[in-house]
Formats: structure tokens, C-alpha cells, sequence
């Protein structure tokens, strides 16, 4: 593809611009509510549209349709990913007023990690196209988890780099607002609120390994793989709170996730067979990923809400119940 400097320029300034307007505009302490979040959420997708406009109309309609397969590919991950992300708050309690500067925190590490992770790939992938066949075992992988539900055995106190923080430096029990520091008997203690962070960065480093070769399924353009992941990134933490407490409600979203995943492996096996086997091998073009990515989604969605989980039943008042929950150090 033929990409003009100046197009990584206004890609680079639209992703500046809006880091420090929703820096500015959350600069304090602020609980982020439904209509808010609604609003934000439209503006990201607004730009992420008008991004892609913008690519139809400089590289051309393909590109155009790699970037809005790749985003939307990206987005529904991250949709899954906002599971963990919850749990991960219910774990520690943060304060609600909190959640937003720790979520923004982890949105800047993770434009830093997959902008490293997708070049490499982008550069792997050129120099190594067999290693296609290593990307799309992994997301079989994945799909594998998906299916058996292996996510509900995610436990936030037991990541390794929760773990590490915990042994390198003193932590304290209690929160001290939105600080990460506090000094303590003379000396410097970290808060449960940098543990936090921690955990999301973590998270984050985790989800890469899935997003990172099906996003390289669909194209290995650097602008067209980081652009998309930047603004998928970028509207995550609105879509945390738009649908905070809606959540459990999506339950078959992660089969439809799976289902993407399974189609994406397969498009990568097709993809590195066409080129280190033999162009025989046909490929999938990038209109039918589209396709595919936004019909499994929409019935994912639709099923889940025309089909709710039962209620699980009131628990009686005369039955007791221990307190068990772990306590962040």
C-alpha cells in the first residue's frame, strides 16, 4: 500500500489531541455515568468512522475495509476483555471515582505495548510468512478457551505481576485517593491503586497475544494494524462504563468471539498456505471477514438479549454467609 507521510500525521494528532481533551476533561477524582459515557462512546466511533473515510479516500476502498475489519475485530475483543477488567475492580474495590484514571493509564501502556508487539509482527510476519501458521494455532487456541470458558479461572491476586510488585516494594491496605505513593512512617509505600494498574497492564499484555495475530490476519499495513488498535484502544474505557453493570447480560458474546477467532485461524491458514505453498490456495477477501465479524456479532448480541440467564434465586435470610473475599495488599 501507498501511504503518505502526512496520513501517520493526522493519525498521530487526532490520537494526541484526544488523549489530552479526556485527560483534561477527567482531570480530577470523577464517577463516570451512563449518558456521559454515551457520549464519549459516539464521539470514538465517530472518529474511528471518519478515519476510515479518510483511508477510502487516500489509499483506496480495500484499505478502507482492512482498517474497519481490523477496528471492529479489535473492538469486540475488547468487549470480552472488559470482563476481566471488571473483575479485576471487584477484586481490589476500587473506588468508582478512581476506576477512569486507572483505566486511562492502562489505555496509554497499551498503545505503547501493541504499537511494539504489531511491528514486530508486521516485521516477523514479512520476513517469516510460515509464521502465519504459528499466528492461527494460537487463535485456535484461543477459540478453544473460549469455548470451554477458561476465563472464569482468571484470578487478579495471582498474576505474576501483581506478585512481583507485591515482593519489590511495601504496599499499603488502604487507598489514599488517586495517588500511587504515599509516604508512611518515613518512607515511600505504593497504594492498592498501582496494583491496579499493574494488573491492567498485565491484562493487556495478555489480550495482545490474541489480538495481535488475528488483527495481522487481516492486514499487515502498519498504519492500517495500529491505527485500528489505537482507536479500538481509545474508546475502551467509555465502553467500560457504558456498559458497566450490563455486562452478565452478553453472555454468548464469547462464543460469538470464539466463532470470529475460529474464522479469523482460518483465514490465516489459508492466508500463509496461498503464499509458502501455492497461490492455488485461495484466500478470503477482506469484504466476507467484514461480513463475518458484523453478522456473529449482531446475533451474539441479539441472542443474548432475546435469550437472558435465569435469576439465580434470593438466598434466605437465615442463611449465613462468611466473608472470604481476599483483602489487596
Amino acid at each position: 500500500m501507498d501511504v503518505p507521510i502526512w496520513l501517520w500525521v493526522v493519525f498521530g494528532t487526532v490520537l494526541v489531541v484526544g488523549l489530552v481533551v479526556d485527560l483534561v476533561a477527567h482531570r480530577g477524582p470523577h464517577v463516570i455515568g451512563f449518558k456521559e459515557a454515551l457520549r464519549w462512546s459516539i464521539l470514538w466511533v465517530a472518529l474511528s468512522l471518519a478515519f476510515a473515510v479518510l483511508v477510502a479516500v487516500v489509499v483506496g476502498p480495500t484499505a478502507s475495509v482492512d482498517f474497519t475489519t481490523a477496528w471492529l475485530l479489535e473492538k469486540s475483543l475488547s468487549v470480552d476483555n472488559l470482563f476481566v477488567f471488571a473483575l479485576i475492580f471487584g477484586y481490589f474495590q476500587v473506588p468508582r471515582e478512581y476506576q477512569h484514571r486507572v483505566l486511562f493509564l492502562g489505555v496509554l501502556g497499551a498503545l505503547v505495548f501493541r504499537g511494539i508487539f504489531l511491528l514486530l509482527g508486521v516485521a516477523v510476519v514479512q520476513q517469516f510468512t510460515a509464521v502465519l501458521f504459528v499466528f492461527a494455532a494460537i487463535l485456535l487456541y484461543s477459540t478453544y478457551k473460549l469455548l470451554a470458558d477458561d476465563d472464569n479461572a482468571f484470578d487478579p491476586g495471582s498474576s505474576t505481576a501483581v506478585r512481583l510488585v507485591r515482593r519489590v516494594m511495601p504496599i499499603q491496605h488502604e487507598y489514599a485517593g488517586a495517588h500511587f505513593f504515599v509516604r508512611s512512617a518515613g518512607r515511600w509505600v505504593a497504594t492498592p491503586l498501582l496494583v491496579v494498574v499493574v494488573a491492567i497492564e498485565a491484562a493487556d499484555i495478555v489480550f495482545a497475544v490474541d489480538s495481535v495475530p488475528a488483527v495481522l490476519a487481516v492486514s499487515q499495513e502498519p498504519l492500517i494494524v495500529y491505527s485500528s488498535n489505537a482507536f479500538a484502544i481509545l474508546g475502551l474505557r467509555a465502553l467500560y462504563f457504558l456498559l458497566s453493570g450490563m455486562l452478565a447480560r452478553f453472555h454468548h458474546l464469547s462464543t460469538g468471539l470464539a466463532i470470529i477467532l475460529g474464522f479469523i485461524a482460518v483465514k490465516l491458514i489459508l492466508q500463509a498456505a496461498h503464499k509458502t505453498i501455492t497461490p492455488a490456495v485461495p484466500e478470503i477477501p477482506s469484504p466476507v471477514s467484514l461480513a463475518v465479524v458484523v453478522v456473529v456479532l449482531t446475533i451474539s448480541v441479539v441472542v443474548s438479549i432475546r435469550r437472558p440467564l435465569p435469576e439465580e434465586p434470593a438466598p434466605s435470610p437465615n442463611t449465613g454467609s462468611l466473608d472470604t473475599t481476599d483483602k489487596p495488599d
